[in-house]
């Protein structure tokens, strides 16, 4: 096996990608000074799990990342990769080839690759263990490490020849196998007290277990005997229910008829008053129309009159036609004298028409009058008949109100008599409780009493034990917060590592443009790498800053015109670059003497902190802002100098020119300036806190032991008082559980005694109502009585009315007839005037044409009689059709009295009625009542399945047993159960849950003990059988490794003597050794006074007899022959040819020696300023010679 590549990049001064290819032999690295060549052992060392700094030359680990040049920008990462051959498989893997690599990044992330899958630093150092090859192996060899093996204490030494011996992973393990013994140790003290614990706790828990399987069972029993009441119970509280349904559905039925024959009654007495009215209309109509009928009679018989009267006129005119011509002017006179006699008794008829026109009127006004005083009669009556039925329903309503109060004060009185049975109960019991509380309160005193005691006896122990807990707890938690401080400053700082790296918080933009530090040269970085801002004035730099904050410096406007092309090439947005060619100062503050004003705090500039080229671009940035204290400086300042100065607070607050004002709270914590002080301030509180958690646990451990100590002093004491406590526990629970039944009891008697207060209330309240029900009756039947009376005097009146109203209408149908004879005779005057002016004129015509006169008498006189003849007929007519008209109004007359007789049977019907329905609904309300307290017990027994069992009616039917039916003996083995229950006193109920789970966890925990005690005794085993093969091999290879540094001094130094001792008085693994050296000619002297070419020629010996011994498959060496002189090194460089058969040699050298005896030279050297580069230059003969 031989080192066959290393492969570096961006590790230390190596910025570019290199490869060293190896092959057997000595491979040369030489250079000037500071070109790099010691980087190369360092970076072996890195790749090979190297976490000390100091041995990589570095103050921390990011310092291993190429950190740039003045032309290069810092790298991101640093990376190492070593490629071993692995042909012969010393290496336990299976591979030929194995390339172990190493990655770090800037923001503190890293990653070890195996074969290229990742893997851990352990597995890694596990894979190189005993082969010399490791951090801490004689494989690598750096500059001071020769001085530091000889002039280190003996005690330091001891890494070197216990890798030589091989016995470096057997100390490992061991240390591994006493890590796992004192875990085991603790655990094992931990299980023991837990076991201690659990010891006391198995016995009482399993009394009251087997107390609370016997409680269970005799509750199951319960429950099963419960369940089947419950059905049962429920069964004859439906079939009540079912029968008190249907009885209240009957009598619903028969309420429903009643009072739809109570509507018929109303609706029939309506129709009955409906057609009284009718008939009245009739009547009247008809003897109306009978009234007019006659006076047409009376008409038609005085035209009858007037007809005859002409027809003796012709019939003396035919007689004395003859005599008429002789007689004319005698008639003619004759025929004056009448019209003046008419005329006289014409004017006397006016006299007696107009006297008759007045009767007629004033019997007109007494019949409307008598009209009117029958209407206002017939509606007083109707109106006292509406009255009287609604006082009828009234008194109805009342009736059965009263009912259902008599019957609410019976079922009230019932219910008071069972209160007064459930107080008497109750107070017998509470009596019963008492004793038993008493008796249970004597026995917890007197526990109460040994408990006292016993804290007495160890309340100093207790004390003392309780203040080292006290300690304890406080050093934990000072150990914890300490803990917690480290990983959250560490989780803090890594955070901010990363975002640094990263640069979160910048535009993407911006973080392309970082990404080229590398390949372009002169970016400087973002503004706020630059700037060095105290903690105080953070927030107002980063508000006057803005956007700038966020752009780019670069060294002249050419990079930022290449960075522009690059954005707009590959599309990544803007930015903002300030050219320090380009950028400068704007000339100072424009108002100095506003620096006098107060609050204010200085120029922005001058309160930031940068180096000296950046000082025309922060006054160029921050030279005309102004920081003041608060706002309200801040607008005096504005205000005075007219707003033309850009200010702000240390809280954010802007205040541009022009008058603008920016503030408020900001959106997110980002604070691009503060984030490397918050660094630096994450990196020093890791360190505190570090060395807190280390002086803590010391006192820790101390705390511990005193605890331990005091503990074992008070077992005895608290095993007496737990036991006590259980008995002062079970007291107590029992005696709470009794006060508990006798609150119970209290509240059931107050509850009780509150409904008994409330009945009587109700009860009092009920008779009051019905007081009150029977005066409103009372007053209703007074006032039924009076509206009866009335309406009796009012048909008396209505009757008399009536009559007057019957003699006005014949009254006026004579005064109308007497009218209508005046009216005649008037007619009768006014016809004859006419006549005897006709006949006068006919006379006269007569004198002239008395031969053709008689003629048109006699025909005259047929007409006449004609005429007479067709008004009889007429009058016959009138006269039936008066006739008919009177028998009408008599038929209605009678017939409205028939339907009046009928209206007397309805009140009588009517109260009938109420009375039923008064019953029926009293029925109703006395089955609503019993179906509510049927409800009631359905209900209350429900919930008590549910509270008590939480079982529906539908679960408990799957608990049905059908050999239980009678229901008095399930109530007697109820009663028993429950007071066998009562027997057994307090039940713990989870004691069973809690024992089982005890005895679980009892077993287990006995089962670990064993296990801990047996892998104790294992790892002592372990441990002995290591130390044990670790002193034989220790030995054997000290007496080998001691003769071979003799015989390889002797060959070095030409003579003298080497030998290696171990300290005496020590443990043969822990021993320091010592390193004897006695140069040829010299006597056996100090290390100390031996010169530096002797110091390392003698090192030299001791690395090389341990490679004589076991050869590491490369080995590393970083100029260890600097202090030589020219011979020695050529013996140095001859012996190194020797060990190339099993070694391969990788050697740092300036001499000339030993370049000469290097197979292969490989130079290092810095063409770049700050980058190495790589020459090589192969010295083999048959490669020279091609």
């Amino acid at each position: 096996m031989y080192l066959k590549t290393i492969e570096v990049q961006g590790f230390k001064s190596f910025a570019n990608k290199i490869v060293f290819e190896f092959h057997n032999g000595i491979t040369g690295i030489v250079g000037p000074n500071g070109s790099g060549k010691s980087n190369v052992a360092d970076a072996v060392r890195w790749v090979l799990g190297e976490q000390k700094v100091k041995q990589l030359r570095s103050a921390s680990m990011q310092d291993v990342i190429f950190s740039g040049t003045e032309t290069r920008k810092p790298q991101g990462f640093a990376y190492v990769a070593i490629t071993l051959d692995n042909s012969d498989h010393k290496l336990a893997i299976d591979f030929d080839q194995v390339t172990v690599s190493r990655r770090i990044y800037r923001s503190g992330e890293s990653e070890y690759l195996l074969n290229g899958s990742p893997c851990r630093l352990k597995d890694i150092n596990e894979l190189f263990y005993d082969t010399g090859i490791g951090k801490e192996g004689y494989s690598i060899i750096g500059q001071g490490q020769i001085d530091k093996i000889l002039s280190g204490r003996p005690e330091e030494r001891r890494e070197l020849f216990d890798e030589a011996a091989g016995i470096v992973k057997f100390k490992r393990r061991k240390a591994i196998a006493q890590k796992k013994l004192e875990d085991e140790k603790q655990n094992l003290v931990r299980v023991s007290d837990i076991l201690g614990e659990l010891e006391k706790q198995v016995g009482p828990l399993e009394k009251q277990a087997a107390s609370a399987r016997e409680y269970l069972r005799l509750r199951e029993e319960m429950k099963r005997f419960d369940v089947n009441l419950f059905l049962t119970e429920m069964e004859d509280t439906d079939r009540t229910l079912r029968e008190l349904e249907e009885k209240s559905r009957i009598v619903s039925s028969h309420m429903e008829e009643s009072r739809q024959e109570s509507e018929q009654l109303k609706e029939e007495y309506d129709r009955i008053a409906e057609n009284i009215a009718a008939l009245d209309q009739t009547i009247t109509e008809k003897q109306a129309l009978g009234n007019e009928a006659r006076m047409n009679a009376r008409n038609l018989e005085g035209r009858i009159s007037v007809l005859n009267e002409q027809i003796r006129a012709e019939e003396m005119n035919a007689e004395h036609i003859r005599s008429r011509i002789a007689s004319i002017e005698s008639e003619l006179q004759e025929k004056e004298r009448d019209r003046s006699r008419h005329q006289e008794e014409k004017q006397q008829l006016k006299i007696q028409v107009e006297a008759m026109e007045k009767r007629l009127r004033e019997g007109e006004d007494q019949l409307e009058q008598a009209s009117s005083r029958v209407s206002g009669l017939e509606r007083s009556i109707e109106d006292g008949k509406a009255a009287l039925i609604g006082a009828l329903n009234e008194r109805s309503g009342l009736s059965v109100k009263k009912q259902r109060y008599d019957t609410l004060l019976e079922q009230v009185q019932v219910r008071r008599s069972e209160v007064a049975q459930k107080l008497l109960k109750v107070k017998t019991d509470e009596e019963a409780w008492d004793g038993q509380i008493q008796e249970q309160e004597k026995a917890l005193a007197s526990v109460n009493q040994a408990i006292e005691t016993l804290v007495t006896e160890g309340e100093i122990l207790e004390g003392e034990a309780r203040e080292a807990a006290g300690q304890i707890a406080r050093l934990n938690k000072n150990l914890n917060n300490a803990q917690q401080e480290y990983h959250t400053s560490y989780t803090r700082l890594e955070s901010l590592r990363n975002l640094a790296e990263r640069y979160d918080g910048y535009g993407n933009s911006i973080r392309r443009v970082m990404e080229c530090r590398d390949r372009v040269r002169g970016i400087h970085g973002v503004v706020a790498d630059l700037l060095d801002v105290p903690k105080e004035y953070e927030t107002a730099i980063e508000t006057a800053l803005g956007g700038s904050i966020q752009n780019v410096v670069t060294d002249s406007e050419e990079t930022a015109k290449i960075l522009i092309g690059h954005l707009k090439k590959n599309r990544y947005g803007r930015a903002t670059f300030l050219p320090l060619t380009a950028v400068s100062g704007r000339g100072g503050f424009p108002e100095p003497q506003a620096l006098k004003e107060p609050g204010a705090i200085g120029v922005a500039a001058d309160l930031v902190k940068t180096r000296d080229e950046y000082k025309g671009l922060v006054q160029y940035l921050l030279g005309r802002v102004l920081v003041v204290d608060h706002m309200d400086h801040a607008i005096a300042i504005a205000r005075k100098y007219r707003h033309s100065i850009r200010m702000v607070t240390p809280e954010g607050d802007l205040l541009s020119p022009g008058g603008s004002m920016s503030g408020g709270a900001f959106k997110n914590s980002s604070n691009l300036l503060g984030r490397r002080r918050e660094m630096e301030e994450m990196e020093e509180a890791c360190k505190k806190a570090l060395l807190a958690v280390d002086r803590i646990q010391k006192e820790l451990v101390f705390q511990e032991a005193l605890l331990e100590e005091k503990n074992s002093s008070l077992s005895s004491v608290r095993t007496s008082l737990q036991a006590r406590y259980l008995e002062q526990n079970t007291a107590k629970l029992s005696l709470r559980q009794l006060n508990q039944k006798k609150e119970e009891l209290t509240e059931s008697s107050a509850d009780m005694n509150l409904e008994n207060r409330q009945l009587e209330e109700q009860m009092r309240e009920i008779r009051r109502n019905i007081a009150g029900l029977l005066a409103s009756m009372e007053e209703l039947e007074a006032e039924n009585t009076a509206r009866n009376e009335a309406i009796t005097s009012d048909g008396v009146l209505l009757e008399a009315a009536r009559n007057q109203r019957e003699e006005a209408s014949r009254a006026l149908s004579q005064i109308q007839l007497e009218a209508a004879g005046l009216k005649q005779q008037d007619s009768f005057l006014d016809q004859n005037l006419s006549r005897l002016e006709e006949e006068t004129g006919r006379l006269l015509a007569e004198q002239k044409a008395l031969g053709s006169g008689s003629g048109d008498s006699e025909q005259a006189v047929k007409e006449r009689l004609l005429e007479i003849e067709a008004i009889k007929q007429q009058i016959c007519a009138v006269q039936e059709e008066a006739g008919t008209f009177m028998k009408e109004a008599e038929g209605a007359r009678q017939e409205k009295e028939a339907l009046g007789a009928g209206q007397k049977d309805f009140f009588a019907r009517r109260e009938a009625l109420s009375d039923r329905l008064s019953r029926l609904d009293k029925e109703l309300f006395r089955l609503q009542g019993q179906k509510e307290k049927q409800e009631e017990k359905r209900d209350s027994s429900v919930e008590y399945m549910w509270s008590e069992y939480e079982l529906t009616r539908t679960a408990a039917q799957e608990l049905r047993d059908d050999s239980l039916v009678s229901v008095p003996e399930m109530k007697n083995q109820i009663t028993e159960r429950k007071n066998r229950i009562r027997a057994l006193g307090n039940v713990n109920v989870n004691a069973i849950e809690d024992y089982r789970e005890l005895s679980e966890r009892y077993e287990f925990m006995k089962t670990q003990h064993q296990d801990l005690v047996t892998a104790q005794e294992a790892l002592y085993q372990i441990i002995e059988e290591l130390d044990t093969g670790m002193r034989r091999q220790f030995t054997e290879r000290f007496a080998l490794i001691r003769a071979e540094f003799d015989r390889v001094f002797k060959e070095l130094f030409g003579g003298g003597h080497g030998s290696l001792e171990l300290m005496e008085d020590e443990d043969i693994l822990e021993a320091g050794i010592q390193i004897i050296s006695q140069p040829p000619g010299k006597k056996l002297q100090n290390m100390m006074q031996m010169s530096g070419g002797e110091k390392a020629l003698t090192a030299i010996a001791l690395l090389f007899a341990i490679q004589n011994l076991k050869p590491s498959p490369f080995c590393l060496l970083d100029e260890i022959e600097a202090a030589l002189d020219d011979s020695n090194v050529d013996r140095y460089a001859k012996y190194l040819h020797k060990l190339t058969k099993h070694t391969q040699f990788i050697v740092i050298t300036h001499r000339r020696g030993t370049m000469v005896a290097a197979d292969r030279l490989y130079g290092i050297t810095m063409q770049e300023k700050g980058v190495s580069t790589l020459v090589s230059v192969s010295l083999i003969e048959n490669d020279l010679d091609k």
